[in-house]
């Protein structure tokens, strides 16, 4: 375990974010938005350019895309509707789980929380992508990018979650692998960690302002304290 905070978080409950944080789905990003790039003459762009885009929801991901590519002129409604219809098509088949996942939700189940997963990817597409690696079960509910009227870093997400959790905000730890994720949670008033090997943008995640940072979401657990018996 490597992190930052000195004292347990006292909790109820985890919302946890899914790209970069439960799953590497760089893959899955990188053929939907390649098929879409080649509907329009281009050439796929890299992982590690993609990498930079994630994390504040298809359309800021499919806008970054056609900029990259040359395509700022191009019809962002037109696009996106390519996009989303090549990554339902795709969705789940170029991923991986990162290490210490699985593990790290059966822990923290087994210390009593209540788990959340809130990501910015559109909300059928979660569903579909975490009952197919058979993660799931783990939650009591999977909200995305168009579960409320805002997307992370916006706290209305995270408050609207923790209503779904019947916690409070103070009392709910939020997990991510971004400053978006940070942002969002410094608004809500909930704590937050981050793993270390996510994509925050492609920038280095430690220097987000974070309550801790966590290699392996396995050492989460120890910096919880359940707050009710």
């Amino acid at each position: 375990m490597n992190s930052s905070a000195p004292t347990p978080f006292s909790v109820d409950a985890a919302i946890i974010d899914l790209d970069g944080t439960l799953v590497d789905t760089l893959g899955d990003f990188e053929e939907a938005l390649g098929r879409m790039l080649r509907e329009f003459g281009r050439t796929a762009l890299s992982r590690a350019e993609i990498s930079r885009m994630v994390g504040k929801g298809s359309e800021h991901l499919v806008q970054s895309a056609l900029a990259r590519a040359g395509l700022a002129q191009q019809d962002v409604a037109d696009a996106l509707q390519r996009y989303l219809r090549h990554y339902e098509a795709i969705n789940g088949r170029h991923v991986a789980l990162f290490p210490g996942v699985r593990e790290g939700l059966q822990a923290l189940q087994a210390h009593g929380l209540r788990l959340a997963c809130l990501t910015n990817k559109p909300q059928g597409l979660a569903r579909t992508l975490l009952r197919s690696l058979g993660l799931d079960g783990f939650f009591a509910c999977i909200h995305g990018g168009d579960s409320f009227a805002r997307k992370k870093p916006d706290p209305l997400p995270l408050q609207k979650t923790c209503e779904a959790l019947g916690t409070d905000t103070a009392h709910t730890l939020m997990i991510g692998d971004s400053a978006n994720d940070a942002q969002a949670a410094r608004a809500a008033g909930c704590p937050v960690v981050l793993v270390t090997y996510g994509f925050n943008h492609g920038e280095p995640v430690r220097q987000v302002d974070a309550d801790g940072f966590v290699d392996s979401l396995e050492a989460v657990p120890a910096l919880c304290r359940r707050r009710r018996p």
